[in-house]
């Protein structure tokens, strides 16, 4: 960090240039109607938004850019919104996750291209988040993040629900318990107002991720969207952004290995998404900071639920608010904290949560009397995901902690699709469901299909879990005793390809392993009959995808965007 004064601004290589270059730089942006005097010379400030209409999480977000732009505007900056690719999860086929790498390139290189001193991300809707910080990383300017905020909890025939209740209506669906029709009227009492999934989903936890990397203000993670001090956060932060481009404060100077590792302990604590696995190992590519799946095992360790939230609880992120937020959890959780890290309001962690109360001792609970002694990720370790699996104790059931079942093999979703409610299907509530293909390359794009739908006619006996295994993911909403993110994925050929219906497979939580009865020779040997996939395209930005993604364990980023190229752009031809 040093003072950067506004001579010294980034913009004034466009707006202070003289000459022919000069003049076109300021000409055209007069013709929007603003006096020089409003760009030149004052902090340039980018608006990354996210809106779309196809991002219905995002909808709302004009709204709230209006609200940073007078905060920029009261800091004596200049505010200048621009779009970038949106990311609707609800909408997006055949998963948003294939284009998260191709959006953060998106906001990489809008960002460098342009006159920008600082930029405020507007983000929600699950992988917008991930994909705006890691294209900012790789720039490195001064950044903020504001998120879009949770929607407010549903309410249908006098009970809340929230968009983890989706899973078990499906059931409901089709264990013949719930009609097509009284969903129509569930749908509308779910999704009432403005904002992403309501429950600690993966937006939910990308929201509290940015919060405890210390790259939001405080408060940001559970404000509702529909809440007025949503706009006044988002006023604050435009406020902020231009006190960061003078002080020089960039993303370097917060994202440190202390911070990501604070990131990782709240996570545990607050029963988050497994995605965040997945994202935070690619941010933290970008940035340049070390970090392995087995840090998230090593770093979750004895961390407890205390956060009382679907799907791993009860409540939802509209009562995480009234009882305090997340600066209170954090708070709790000050003894295995780095205390120390800078955010971007230029305090520490400590100083940030020194006055944080709880409110609701229903939602957030005191460390030494948590909702659930076991939180956080379980990252897992055998002869069928030599690099690593992952799993969420806090979601799962107990008696499917140490399992052994005989595994039936899906290879691929179709066929998921196609046999798991056949009458003939030979499976029990003992069995280890099995889909391969659905990971980075085989999908491609590693959709949310891992907690899959248990078998109707386990569901008519009343079965509610079973031990799960994919490539893939799941929804930050889901639950269950699934294990995911298996790496190396099926379509690499690796031991998780070879495994068939029948085969015995253990499933030892306490012992972080997942390993099937077969010797190294059988897996070999079935190994050299493994037939690639077709590719799924040769043409365009999937092929590239297919051809340059990494595994789950490294974070899914495409191998020639790891790291950073800085905010100096590489040609000025002017």
């Amino acid at each position: 960090m040093d003072d950067n004064t506004n001579q010294n601004l980034r913009s004034s290589d466009w707006f202070a240039r003289k000459g022919k270059m000069g003049f076109i730089y300021r000409a055209w942006m007069k013709n929007q109607g603003i006096p020089d005097y409003e760009f030149n010379g004052k902090p340039v400030i980018g608006i990354c938004n996210t809106w779309s209409e196809l991002t219905p999480c995002n909808a709302h977000f004009r709204e709230l850019a209006e609200s940073v732009k007078k905060g920029v505007l009261e800091a004596g900056g200049f505010p200048v919104e621009f779009p970038v690719m949106s990311l609707g999860e609800t909408l997006m086929k055949p998963t948003a996750m294939l284009y998260r790498n191709l959006a953060s390139m998106d906001v990489e290189e809008s960002i460098r291209a342009n006159p920008l001193d600082g930029v405020v991300l507007l983000c929600g809707c699950d992988k917008t988040t991930p994909s705006l910080v890691m294209g900012a990383c790789s720039v490195n300017i001064p950044t903020i993040v504001v998120s879009g905020g949770p929607m407010l909890t549903g309410r249908h025939n006098g009970k809340s629900i929230g968009t983890s209740d989706i899973w078990r209506y499906h059931d409901d669906l089709r264990g013949n318990k719930l009609k097509e029709d009284e969903l129509l009227t569930i749908e509308s009492a779910m999704c009432r107002s403005r904002g992403h999934c309501a429950v600690m989903g993966t937006a939910s936890s990308m929201a509290c991720m940015v919060e405890s990397l210390g790259i939001s203000l405080p408060g940001n993670a559970a404000i509702p969207a529909a809440d007025a001090r949503r706009k006044v956060l988002a006023q604050l932060s435009g406020l902020r952004i231009v006190e960061m481009v003078r002080q020089n404060v960039r993303l370097t100077d917060i994202l440190t290995r202390d911070a990501l590792e604070n990131a990782i302990k709240v996570n545990a604590a607050i029963g988050g998404s497994t995605n965040f696995v997945i994202h935070l190992l690619a941010i933290a590519g970008r940035i340049g900071v070390p970090l392995e799946l087995k840090d998230f095992d090593t770093l979750s360790a004895n961390i407890p639920l205390i956060v009382n939230l679907q799907p791993s609880g009860k409540y939802f992120m509209e009562d995480l608010f009234y009882a305090g937020g997340l600066q209170p959890v954090m708070k709790e959780l000050d003894a295995i904290l780095h205390t120390g890290c800078l955010t971007v309001n230029g305090k520490t962690v400590r100083e940030n949560y020194r006055n944080a109360q709880i409110f609701e001792a229903d939602v957030i609970a005191p460390m030494n009397k948590p909702f659930r002694e076991e939180g956080g990720l379980v990252v897992l370790k055998g002869n069928i995901c030599e690099d690593g699996a992952v799993m969420k104790p806090s979601a799962a059931s107990s008696h499917l902690m140490q399992h052994t079942g005989k595994a039936i093999v899906f290879e691929d979703i179709e066929d998921y699709k196609n046999r798991v409610d056949d009458d003939d299907l030979d499976v029990d509530e003992d069995s280890i469901l099995v889909l391969k293909n659905v990971g980075p390359k085989g999908y491609p794009g590693m959709p949310e299909v891992g907690n899959m739908g248990l078998p109707k006619k386990l569901l008519e006996k009343g079965i509610t879990d079973m031990v799960r295994i994919s490539d893939g993911r799941m929804s930050g909403t889901g639950f269950g005793t699934v294990i995911l993110h298996v790496s190396p994925e099926a379509a690499l050929g690796g031991n998780f390809s070879v495994i068939q219906t029948g085969d015995l497979i253990t499933l030892d939580v306490a012992n972080r392993s997942l390993n099937g009865a077969l010797s190294d020779e059988e897996l070999q040997q079935r190994k050299k009959q493994f037939v690639p996939l077709p590719p799924a395209t040769e043409r365009g930005y999937v092929s590239m995808y297919v051809n340059h993604v990494q595994q789950a364990h490294l974070g899914t980023d495409l191998d020639f965007l790891r790291g950073s190229s800085g905010s100096v752009v590489l040609k000025d031809s002017h």
